[in-house]
């Protein structure tokens, strides 16, 4: 996202999973309209549920998710076997 370290609830997952299963089938189906719904949908998300880090803090990430401008090719070649939010 390029906007520093947010820390997500574990209780939060499942609802991000959800929203980037959307994006996967965003992607898959080459639905640049889409995809781009998708995409900000789940970034919003995070912001909206995840407790920013302070500035100087740097601890281990589990999730690194692309910027809000992505193009869908770059997004695609991040995708792992769990998409972008692991189980």
């Amino acid at each position: 996202m390029g906007e520093g370290q947010l820390d997500v609830a574990e209780e939060d997952l499942s609802s991000l999973n959800a929203l980037d299963a959307e994006l996967e089938a965003a992607i898959e189906s080459g639905d640049e309209t889409a995809f781009r719904a998708a995409l900000h949908a789940l970034l919003d998300n995070v912001r909206k549920v995840g407790k920013a880090l302070p500035a100087d803090s740097l601890e281990p990430s589990e999730l690194i998710l692309p910027p809000a401008d992505a193009h869908i090719d770059e997004v695609r070649s991040m995708l792992g076997d769990e998409g972008l939010i692991p189980d």
